[in-house]
């Protein structure tokens, strides 16, 4: 039977490209890039590890898309390294409400230690470390 692998990319709807990233970037460490498709036109994406999301500007988004493109409809999980201590201290020093953690999840290779931030769309955040 086929399978799939891996998660290569996810696209994220948002009501505006450049606050996201400047909020990916400075929040979670991600970086911003502008690539280049087929027909010529540039978009952007936000890296990290071997993953990127794609950022689609919610109105013009870009063809094929989801059904019902929405900001703020996403909830995201994320894993690091760093204590979360340290992460609390980071969100607090740029004024971010941690809304819930550290708290005991399941994750997908099990259990995860999360707090939970939201973006500038409303995006549900989890930042998690594993064990």
């Amino acid at each position: 039977m086929a399978s799939v692998t891996a998660l290569d990319h996810l696209v994220l709807t948002v009501r505006d490209v450049e606050t996201t990233a400047i909020f990916y970037r400075d929040v979670l460490g991600m970086t911003r890039e502008e690539f280049r498709v087929a027909d010529g036109t540039t978009r952007v994406a936000l890296k990290f590890g071997a993953q990127k999301i794609n950022l689609h500007q919610a109105g013009a988004e870009f063809e094929p898309k989801s059904h019902a493109p929405t900001p703020g409809s996403a909830d995201l999980c994320f894993l690091t390294v760093t204590p979360l201590a340290d992460w609390q201290a980071h969100f607090t020093g740029l004024g971010l409400g941690v809304e819930l953690g550290p708290i005991a999840r399941t994750g997908a290779t099990g259990p995860i230690t999360s707090l939970y931030i939201r973006d500038p769309d409303r995006n549900l955040i989890e930042v998690s470390v594993r064990g």
